[in-house]
This record gives structure tokens, C-alpha cells and sequence, in this order.
């Protein structure tokens, strides 16, 4: 599919710009050269007006990549990003604050490194460390680095030195700002005493609860003025980063009932013997079928099987389901098939049957020689044969002996064991984390059966202890060939996908009209970041779908096709949103719960203001008058109610005796009379509380870089590069 979408791209168009470009260079070379030193080009972003550099952030970009193998673009963007820009705000905020880290801070932050703390190499007679040798190791680095080309094991060693050093001298930086913050973050025993009776004293309160639900949504009307008015008055909380909305239509090109009924066909034809004229050997000549092959090896290969050889026994219901009880009823040497499995058409032949076991339970003891799988052993291959030799001699005839030693002997984890490996599967023994020889003896052979095995680890010493009841296992050899579409079929999703993209032009991007009048299934892709690099429900990496989307050219409505693993993707690009403010439609389903019962909560006071003792706000408001008993701040919740923090804050300012109407609660509105206030006892020191409160605030230490953000410009530019 790929080669054909190459085909099919404008190449005439292409190779007009190329020229152009070669054109403009040859007429003006320099013309090239400073857009690629252009500002835009040259710098990812802005703090304060201060740039960050393209190279810096590369080359951070690398340094993760390098250190974290499984890491995606963005993953690694996000960190050099983050790291980028927290430099920048530190070393101002240490500017600002008066505030140097020394060298000889960064040098102790150096030799306090594990790499020179715990290597002997840099250590003194006495075990401990010498600087003088961690100076030398450096200047070596740096020395060696003289001279040297760009790539080069020297060059790149000296370079991530540098980068240690410089990473080890910011990360000094912010743990001293962030060390003088958190010094100031203190409390006095009188704030202890406040949070002590904050969280202990009792309040016993009389209540009119209306809550929200007692009138209707539909009563209640919210126009647009309402929902920006909200947005504007908390607009700290609706902050949103510039982001992208689409609607796609994916064609998953598979093959036709044609390409299968063709593959299937050509699968059929190496079953049995065939004649084929060679051009080598200029005579007809034939070619033996999967029934009559007697090298399986070159059978597979001059067949171009596109699975391997698999040499497992199975049982019945490893088997594919479609052909397993045939398999199981035929004879040795009979050929299954054609038949669909697991996106292949194939064809089986039975090898040979056995009785086998579905698990074993063993033990062993290894005796590794020079050269085996994870052995450090000197001993020769010979040497280590005769050791398991005496070894099998002792312990064939006693597993009491076959214990004692095994735990002499061992050092893998069945040391302690007695050499017990446990009960193993045979899925689990045939599996590439297996030994192959170990796994053949063990459920070729019989329980109680000992040998020595010669494996990729060493001799094991093996005794079989246990086995389940034995079952009917078959091997085949399966020649296999993937259902894949034809040329003819990809042009057909192709015409498709081309067709459905024109005419969604035609008619201005209503896509959900023009997908179900053609029976396809759209989907939505919502808040689309610059950065990202997957669009939900589309597999891959789809930094080509995202781009188009953030490009100034592409305009709300626009229409375009992609290749897609797999497929294609018409996409039409539904909304944009900028930075700033959140558009209502963005964020109305938060907002709404919240206008209504602001709104409900004007209209429940309208019915309470008239009335001034809580039985007169009960009768009026239609409910009942209620007690909420001993509640503390620490647990402000009122029974029958919920948790309530305003309201309960609200009993424990009032006076005794003293009524509060049209409280605003979570749930509703309240009307409150506080009947008594049961003080916490006096402690003769509060330093416990006031421990626990500043011990609080040092947790918000992790807050410092958050904080300082918000106080910053920060322009990024990372979507114009990526």
C-alpha cells in the first residue's frame, strides 16, 4: 500500500519545488542559510524573553531518548521541555534572590556521585575516596576529547560529561531555592493552638435544609451571558492550551472474498506432487507437495511459508478449532486443509502422535562448563561431564540424596530447594524461555526417570518427581500464507477513500451525513494538543494527522486523506480552539450543574427571607427542622446530609442561640441556629499541632515550580519543529 501511495503522490509538483529550492540556493546560497539560522528555526521557546535553544533541546531530547529506550518523541519533548524551562525560571530566581552555587558546591555535589563514591578506582589505601583521582579521571576525558571528530567515542564522552556537570549544577540550584522556601515555611504555637481547636471543638446545631434538587432543571433558564460571566470570573480554572477538534471516516483495507478464495487456491496446489516446466533444466519436472516431502526445511522455504517452522507437540485444544478434530481422527502422514486461521490460510500435515503429558514437576542440578548460557565456569566441557556423571551415580537411586546435593551445588533459585523447579507446563516448557533439551526430556521420559542432559546452561542432572495424566499430542508441519489484499483491492479502498474526501468537500465537511448515506462509521478526535502524537482510534503514530491540523493553512471544515497503517483516513477538521479561555461549549457540562444550583439557590432564599425563626423557615420552605450533633471541622460532615464544610464553618462562627438564613451549602441551602459549642480541652503546649501544620506546609514544597510558572511568559514553540 505504501509503494502505491508513493505512485500516487503529485511528483511533478514535488520536483518543481525541488528545482526552485536549488534555483534560489545556486542564485543566493546565503538565502537558505539564514532561514536555517533563523530566530524561528534556531529556538523552541521563550521564558521572560530569555530563548531556549534548539541545540540545547536536542540534545536533552537525546540524552533521555538514550537513557530511556522505550520512550516516545513526546515523552522525550515533555522532559527537555520541562527541564529547559525550569532552568531558566531558577537561575532568574536565584538572580533575583542574591543567591551563587559555588564551584566548590558543584564539586562536592560531584565526588558525592555513587559512580566514584562506590568504585574502587578512585578509592585510597584506606577505601576511601580520592578527589585527586576523580580530577585526574576528568582531565583524562577532556584530554583524550583534544583533537577529536564529532561522533567519536572520546567526543561524545566528553560531551556527556559536560552535560552531567551542567545538569548537576541546576539541579544544586533548585534544591537550594527550593530549600530557602521551604525554611520559611513555618508555623508559631498559637497557629498550632488554632488548628488544634480547629479540628476538636464540637458544635450541636439546629438546621433547615432545602436542598438543590427540590426544583426542577426546567425551571431554571441560563443564557450565554451567564456561562462567560462564570468562565471570566474564574478564569484562572478555564485556562486552555490552543487545541484541535476532527471527524474522520478510516477505511481498513482487508482482502475481498475474492483474494481469500485466491490465496486459498494457491495454498491448495503444494498439497500434492505437481508438474512444472524448468527452464534450468529445460523438461518438465516435479515438485513434491507437503504429502510426499521428505525435507520439510526446503519445502517450507522454496514454498516461501510466511510462518516458521513450529516443532511443538500439541494438544487437541492447541489446535486450531476449525481443523482440530480432523487432525486428531486422520492418520500419521496425512496433509489438513486449506483452512482460515488466524489471518492465514494454511495447510498441516501430521507428523507424528504421542502420548504426553500437560505438566511436570522436576528438579535438577547443574554443573555449567566454559562457555555455557550465563556461566562464569572455567571447567572444561569434558571435566564438567564426568562431575555429573558421579553425581548421577549418587543420586539416581535416592532422593534423599538427589536434596542434599543439589543444595551444595546449585546457585540458581532452586538452591535451598533440593533443585526443585516446581510443576512446569507444556506450553511453558516449549516456550522460547525454555531450554529445549531440558523441556524434551522432560516430557519424553517417564516419572521417576533420571538422566544427565546436555543444554544450552550445562549436564543437568534432571529427576523427573511428577506428572499429570497423558494426553493424545500431534506435531505438524504447517505450510502457511497471510490473507492479504490484492493490488486491485487496495485501488478500491483507495477510489473510495479519494471519492468520500472529494465529495465531503463538495458539501462543506458535513461528514456524519454523507458517512451514513454511505454506510461508513465516523468518529470524533477531541482536543487534539500540538504535541501529540495519536489520534484515538487510529493505530500508529499519527503526527501527520496532527500537524495538518495546527496548520495556519488548514481552515475549519478542511478535508484531507491520509495513509494510515493499514488504511486510509479522511479527516475534517470540526473546531479549533485557542489559547486562553475555554470557549462555553468546551466546558458547559462542568459549568451548568454549577449555574443551576446558584441560580435554584436565589430562588430557595426568595422563599426563606421572610421568615425569621427556623420552625417559621421550615413551614415556609416546606421541610423540616433538623439537628446535626457534635460536628467538628475535621469531619464537617451533617447527618442525612453530607459533607458540608461551608455550613459546618458557618456553626462554628455563630453565636449560640443566634439564627443565619440563606447559607449556601454544597447541596443546598441551609437555615442554622447553633444550640451549644463544646470547646476542646486546653493542652499544656500546642507543639504537636503545630509540627503537624508545618509539616503540612513542607509538603507543599512540591508545589515551588508550579507556583513560579504562573508568574512567567512562556512561549512555546515546539509544534513549529515537530
Amino acid at each position: 500500500m505504501a509503494i502505491l501511495s508513493k505512485i500516487r503522490e503529485r511528483s511533478v509538483f514535488l520536483i518543481l519545488i525541488i528545482g526552485m529550492a536549488l534555483l534560489a540556493f545556486v542564485l543566493d546560497p546565503s538565502s537558505i542559510q539564514s532561514f536555517f539560522q533563523a530566530n524561528k528555526v534556531n529556538v523552541v521557546g521563550e521564558v521572560n524573553g530569555e530563548t531556549i535553544s534548539r541545540d540545547d533541546f536536542a540534545d536533552l531530547m537525546e540524552t533521555y531518548k538514550n537513557n530511556s529506550r522505550s520512550s516516545s518523541n513526546k515523552q522525550a519533548m515533555t522532559y527537555a521541555w520541562d527541564k529547559l524551562v525550569g532552568d531558566e525560571i531558577y537561575n532568574d530566581q536565584l538572580d533575583k534572590a542574591g543567591v551563587l552555587v559555588g564551584e566548590e558546591d558543584v564539586w562536592q555535589s560531584i565526588v558525592s556521585m555513587s559512580f566514584f563514591k562506590s568504585n574502587p578506582a578512585f578509592q585510597n589505601e584506606g577505601g576511601l575516596l580520592d578527589p585527586e583521582k576523580v580530577k585526574e579521571y576528568i582531565a583524562n576525558i577532556k584530554d583524550e576529547a583534544v583533537g577529536s571528530t564529532a561522533g567519536s567515542q572520546e567526543y561524545n564522552m566528553w560531551r556527556s560529561w559536560l552535560s552531567t556537570e551542567a545538569s548537576l549544577r541546576q539541579n544544586l540550584k533548585r534544591t537550594v531555592y527550593n530549600n530557602l522556601v521551604a525554611a520559611g515555611l513555618g508555623a508559631s504555637l498559637k497557629e498550632g493552638e488554632r488548628e488544634y481547636t480547629y479540628a476538636n471543638n464540637k458544635v450541636t446545631s439546629k438546621f433547615v435544609y432545602v436542598p438543590y434538587s427540590s426544583i426542577a432543571d426546567s425551571l431554571v433558564t441560563i443564557t450565554n451571558v451567564d456561562y462567560k460571566a462564570y468562565i471570566s470570573k474564574n478564569s484562572k480554572e478555564f485556562q486552555v492550551e490552543k487545541s484541535r477538534d476532527l471527524n474522520y471516516v478510516k477505511f481498513n483495507i482487508v482482502a475481498s472474498d475474492e483474494d481469500k478464495e485466491a490465496i486459498k487456491k494457491d495454498v491448495a496446489q503444494y498439497i500434492t506432487d505437481r508438474e512444472e516446466y524448468s527452464n534450468a533444466a529445460k523438461a518438465t519436472i516435479t515438485i513434491r507437495g507437503l504429502k510426499n516431502a521428505t525435507d520439510i526445511n526446503l519445502f517450507l522455504e522454496e514454498a516461501k511459508s510466511d510462518l516458521p517452522k513450529d516443532d511443538r507437540f500439541l494438544f487437541e485444544n492447541n489446535v486450531a478449532s476449525v481443523i482440530s478434530k480432523e487432525i486428531f481422527s486422520v492418520t500419521q502422514g496425512n496433509v489438513v486443509g486449506p483452512y482460515e486461521s488466524n489471518g492465514y490460510f494454511k495447510i498441516s500435515k501430521v507428523n507424528e502422535f504421542r502420548q504426553m503429558p500437560d505438566s511436570v514437576q522436576s528438579r535438577h542440578i547443574l554443573v555449567p562448563f566454559a562457555g555455557t548460557t550465563r556461566s562464569a565456569s572455567a571447567v572444561t566441557k569434558e571435566a564438567a561431564k564426568k562431575t555429573a556423571d558421579s553425581i548421577y551415580k549418587l543420586v539416581r537411586n535416592s532422593s534423599k540424596k538427589f536434596i542434599e546435593i543439589a543444595d551444595k551445588v546449585n546457585t540458581d533459585g532452586t538452591k535451598g530447594k533440593g533443585g526443585d523447579i516446581g510443576w512446569i507446563s507444556k506450553a511453558q516448557a516449549f516456550s522460547p524461555n525454555f531450554d529445549v533439551d531440558f523441556a524434551e526430556y522432560l516430557f519424553t521420559n517417564k516419572k521417576g526417570t533420571v538422566q544427565v542432559v546436555e543444554t544450552k546452561f550445562g549436564y543437568h542432572v534432571i529427576k523427573i518427581d511428577d506428572q499429570t495424566a497423558y494426553k493424545k499430542a500431534v506435531q505438524l508441519t504447517t505450510l502457511s500464507r497471510q490473507i492479504i489484499p490484492s493490488i486491485d483491492t487496495e485501488n478500491k479502498f483507495y477510489q473510495d477513500a479519494e471519492t468520500f474526501a472529494q465529495d465531503l468537500i463538495s458539501n462543506g465537511g458535513e461528514i456524519y451525513a454523507l458517512a451514513k448515506e454511505r454506510s461508513y462509521l465516523a468518529a470524533p478526535a477531541i482536543g487534539l494538543q500540538v504535541l501529540d502524537e495519536f489520534v484515538p482510534g487510529i493505530l500508529g503514530n499519527q503526527r501527520q494527522i496532527v500537524n495538518w491540523s495546527f496548520n495556519k493553512e488548514t481552515a475549519i471544515g478542511g478535508v484531507k486523506r491520509f495513509d494510515v497503517e493499514s488504511g486510509y483516513v479522511v479527516a475534517v477538521l470540526s473546531s479549533k480552539t485557542s489559547k486562553g479561555l475555554s470557549p462555553i461549549s468546551k466546558v458547559i457540562n462542568k459549568i451548568r450543574p454549577i449555574l443551576l444550583n446558584e441560580k435554584k439557590a436565589v430562588m430557595i432564599a426568595e422563599s426563606m427571607k421572610d421568615s425569621n425563626t427556623l420552625e417559621e423557615i421550615a413551614k415556609s420552605s416546606g421541610t423540616s427542622l433538623r439537628t446535626a450533633s457534635s460536628v467538628t471541622l475535621a469531619s464537617p460532615t451533617i447527618s442525612g446530609v453530607g459533607a458540608e464544610p461551608g455550613i459546618v464553618g458557618a456553626m462554628m462562627g455563630s453565636k449560640v442561640g443566634e439564627v443565619h438564613n440563606n447559607l449556601k451549602g454544597v447541596k443546598g441551602v441551609f437555615a442554622i441556629e447553633v444550640s451549644s459549642l463544646e470547646k476542646a480541652p486546653k493542652l499544656p503546649n500546642y507543639d504537636i499541632a503545630r509540627l503537624k501544620l508545618v509539616n503540612s506546609l513542607k509538603l507543599r514544597k512540591n508545589q515551588i515550580f508550579t507556583s513560579l510558572k504562573s508568574s512567567y511568559e512562556i512561549e512555546d514553540y515546539r509544534g513549529n519543529m515537530y
